[in-house]
This record gives C-alpha cells, structure tokens and sequence, in this order.
C-alpha cells in the first residue's frame, strides 16, 4: 500500500522517466563523443566556443554549462592539452583571460556537428515540431519551478 495521494503519483512518475530519459541521452551521448576521445560536457565547451568566436571567461561557461567553475577549470585544463582551445589574456586586466578555440579545435567542431544534429534528428524521430515546442515550453517551466523550490529552500 502506497502513501502518497493518488493525484500526485503522475508527477512523480514524470519526474523519474524525465530523469531516466536525461541519464540514458547522457550515456547514448558519451559513446557518441567517444570516437574523439571527448566527454560530452568537453564538446559542450567546444560548442559553445564555437557560437562565440570572440571567447568565454571561465565564468561565462560555468554559468552556460551549469556547473562549477572549478569543474570548468578541468574541461578547459584538457582541452588545452590538446591544443582545442587556447586561453588570451584581457587587455587591461592582468587576472582575467577568456578562452577561445583554436584552429584545430574549430576544425573538430565542425566535424562533430553535422553528425550530431543527424543524431538530433533521430533522437525525435517522427516527433512533430509542434510536440517538440510544446514539451520544450513544458520543460522551462519545470526548470524554473525547480530554480523556485531551490531558492526557497537555501533561505
């Protein structure tokens, strides 16, 4: 016998599949990356190095990533070991530098994307665009329901 009141076991359950569904895309996508010998949260750096030429802080890609800057500082530590990206110092203050791709990183990401939005498309299959938008609409509003609770929550 179950506690939990009836009405609210479908959005229990919703919870669970989005969180299993997030972990099985995230697994299918570190087999994916593997041929480059990337993790995806390494592609997500390079992607969004990709959409700015000019360059991130350390900053700009935690807060784009979601996740901590010192977890940002060892994405960035081996891709440039790998000469992907390349740190550059900020004219006129010595302790800020942003980081930008490189020749050879620019030449990884355009690789990788055309395969990864083929791997997109299939993802959704015959899901209609309309569905998509609708569930991506749905997916904000969980987002910032779970920002609220969180805040809430700190205080």
């Amino acid at each position: 016998m179950t506690t939990e009141p009836e009405a609210g076991r479908p959005r229990y359950r919703t919870l669970l599949e989005l969180l299993r569904t997030a972990d099985t895309i995230w697994d299918a996508s570190r087999v994916f990356f593997a041929r480059w010998d990337l993790s995806p949260s390494q592609f997500n750096v390079l992607n969004l190095l990709h959409l700015n030429p000019e360059g991130l802080s350390q900053a700009d890609l935690s807060r784009f990533l979601i996740m901590h800057r010192s977890n940002v500082t060892g994405l960035v530590d081996r891709l440039e070991q790998r000469g992907l990206v390349a740190r550059r110092d900020v004219v006129g203050d010595r302790r800020a530098y942003r980081v930008r791709l490189t020749a050879a990183g620019e030449r990884l990401v355009r690789e990788i994307l055309p395969r990864y939005y083929q791997g997109a498309e299939r993802l959704w299959g015959r899901v209609p665009d309309r569905r998509l938008a609708e569930l991506r609409e749905l997916l904000l509003l969980a987002a910032e329901n779970a920002r609220r609770i969180a805040s809430e929550l700190r205080h």
